[in-house]
């Protein structure tokens, strides 16, 4: 996701937020989803490691790449709201 995109979805997230439409994310939230986003990023590993195909390891690749950003970005919000 690029830095506009995000940019644009915290802004909307915030917009929800203030008129009681959305609540509040707490450390909890994320921890939850980085739990299942690292479990997502073992799975993609143990299929690289055996896969047969190029093409598949590749594919399987850019998916690791995009779960690890994920991480990271995860990991910085549950610093910025804790």
């Amino acid at each position: 996701m690029g830095l506009k995109k995000l940019a644009a979805k915290v802004i909307e997230y915030n917009e929800r937020l203030e008129s009681g439409k959305a609540s509040k994310i707490t450390p909890s939230h994320i921890e939850k989803v980085l739990e299942k986003l690292e479990s997502k990023t073992e799975e993609l590993e143990a299929n690289i490691a055996t896969a047969r195909s190029a093409d598949k390891k590749a594919r399987l690749e850019k998916k690791l790449g995009v779960a690890r950003a994920h991480v990271e970005r995860a990991e910085w919000l549950l610093k910025e709201i804790s």
